[in-house]
Order: C-alpha cells, then structure tokens, then sequence
C-alpha cells in the first residue's frame, strides 16, 4: 500500500484539470477521465424559483429500483425524479438529520435505512410511505457507558443484520440483527492500524465474496483513509490511504465512489486504484467549507463533498454537505 499517497497525488492533479464554468451558466462541465467521464446537469435538483428544494443538508445519497433519488437533508427525506423534480418528502422530527442513508429491497418493499446523528439513532422506513419499521437506539445490552453516541453511518449485511457507526462519539461500530436486537460492537477511537478517528462512513463493498465492510476513517491521521473488516467485526486490510477526509462510500459493479469533505470525489477500480476525481475545489476556503451559498456554488466545482450514490446507468447523484442545499447529477459519458 505504500504507493498509495503518490496515487492520489497524481488523481488531484487530474482533477484541478478539470474545466469549471460560472456558476449562473446553462452549460454543463465534463469532469473525469476514461470510462468515468461525467457532465454536471446545471438546475438539477433546484424549484422552479431556482432555489435549493432541500435547504441545509449534512446527509447521504440513495437511489431505489426505480430511479428515484433520496437525499436527506436537515428538514429530513426527499425524493427527487431522475429529471430533479421532487415527488414526495419525508419531513419532520422523525426523519431529520439522516447523516447517512442506504435503501434496501426486502420482502415488504424497499426501505430506507438510516444513520441520525443529531438524534442519537439509526431508523429504518418504508421507502414508498415513510412508515417507521425500527428504531435502532444506543444498546444498553452492550454494557458500554459512553457519554454520547452520534451515529454516522449505517448498512446491511444480505442476511439483514445491521452496521451502525458511532462516527462522531465512541467510533465503535454496532451490529444488530435485522430485528434490531444487538449482538456485538468493535473498534475504538485512535489512529493505531485497528483504530478509527471518525469511523464517518461506511458501507458494504459488494466486489468481494463474501462481501465486506468497507468503512471511511475520516480523520485518520496524517490523511484519512479506507478500511476493509469482515462482518464479524475481524480487521481485513487498508485499502485506501493518503485521502483527505474520505465521508462515504457506493458500490456499484467494481466501483466505488467516495466523497472528500475537502471537495471533491474520487472513483476507485477493483484494484482500489484512483481512476477518476470529480469537481476537485482548488480554493481552500471552499473545499470543507459549510457556508458557501447558493449564489457562491460554481458549476463541475465542489465545496464540502458528503454523499453520493450511482443509478442503474452509472450516473452519479452528489450531495454537499452545505448550508444552502446542494444536490447535485453527474451523467455519465460513454
């Protein structure tokens, strides 16, 4: 893995090579290279008065069978069209600050599950209806006294048993089974091989048999980084380091997609080689930065790269983690 720093070196510079536009022009920005080649779609996701139709977002991206795009938001669950409309909304106390958010298809529909930070919990809820299926609280069967427990991220094993990541608490990871009844937790807070600062995203890394966990070490220091464990908790390897500040993760076929908080978004191959990074901000006050507003965003430039998530035609949905509400669609270019 030594060579991993001087791979991300050499994906930066790619990524500042990409072209940027006003942020008022109609006209899309390609960004990558190769076979991940994307055009921005300008307005994508805003009302028809041109303003954000989420507001104030620190959430994920999750996309369902059917196409539609669910992003959360502080007001809670949207539901944007492949076209950027808004179909339906899950707003209000119960579906508030999903810092994270992955969809599920099972027996009784799709359900969306998610990670509340803010809330102390992770949720899970029909995705057509918005009905509460099961509330994931601190288990107290685990015996641990912590102060605090601030979940940020969360996914499902094919068996249905649940991950929850205490990110911004304890960095110990929750396994649950798929009736919300807690069977074991591990990893603690450091920067030791095994150790997470801030276990911030994570997902399950379907390019392998039998599938992974593969969780987002955002402030490791010097550089964040990636992380395989199996499902039993047992450390696998670093996949990934020499990242800025890595927020989450999506799988699709042997791809990965991981936003920056910095802003921007890199894409690696099976191998776990960089291949591609999107929308790279070269201006430090931007990148990292909550506060940019609307009228400040630049077309193909990100600011504070959170979630992301692809459809079933390899396009990806972007969100920043912002104070105005940017929702973002990358069309992939074949």
């Amino acid at each position: 893995m030594k060579d991993r720093p001087s791979l991300v070196a050499l994906a930066l510079i790619l990524g500042l090579a990409a072209p940027a536009l006003a942020a008022d022009s109609p006209q899309p920005v390609r960004m990558g290279d190769g076979a991940m080649t994307f055009d921005t779609v300008p307005g994508w996701g805003l009302k028809p008065d041109g303003k954000s139709a989420i507001g104030p977002c620190h959430g994920g991206v999750a996309v369902d069978k059917e196409g539609n795009i669910y992003t959360s938001a502080h007001a809670g669950v949207f539901v944007f069209s492949p076209e950027g409309k808004v179909v339906r909304s899950f707003l209000g106390d119960k579906y508030s600050d999903c810092h994270d958010l992955k969809i599920r298809d099972e027996p009784g529909g799709e359900f969306i599950y998610g990670a509340r930070n803010n809330n102390a919990e992770g949720i899970k809820f029909n995705a057509q209806t918005g009905e509460i299926a099961l509330k994931l609280p601190f288990p107290e069967e685990s015996g641990l006294k912590l102060k605090k427990f601030s979940p940020t991220a969360i996914t499902v094993a094919p068996d249905g048993d649940i991950f929850l990541s205490d990110g911004y608490a304890s960095n110990h990871i929750f396994k649950f089974d798929k009736s919300g009844k807690y069977l074991m937790h591990f990893g603690t807070k450091g920067n030791g091989l095994k150790e997470f600062n801030t276990a911030h995203g994570m997902t399950l890394d379907t390019r392998y048999n039998p599938p992974r966990l593969l969780i987002c070490d955002r402030n490791h220091e010097p550089k964040g980084r990636l992380l395989h464990y199996d499902l039993d908790g047992n450390f696998i390897a670093e996949v990934v380091t020499g990242l800025g500040m890595p927020t989450s993760a999506s799988v699709q076929g042997d791809f990965v997609s991981v936003p920056d908080l910095h802003g921007r978004l890199v894409i690696l191959d099976k191998n776990n080689t960089i291949i591609a990074v999107l929308g790279n901000n070269p201006d430090p006050a931007q990148g990292r930065n909550y506060n940019v507003p609307q009228d400040k965003w630049v077309e193909g430039i990100f600011s504070g790269t959170h979630g992301s998530s692809w459809d079933k035609d390899g396009n990806l949905y972007v969100q920043d983690w912002n104070v105005s509400g940017r929702i973002m669609k990358l069309v992939r270019v074949r």
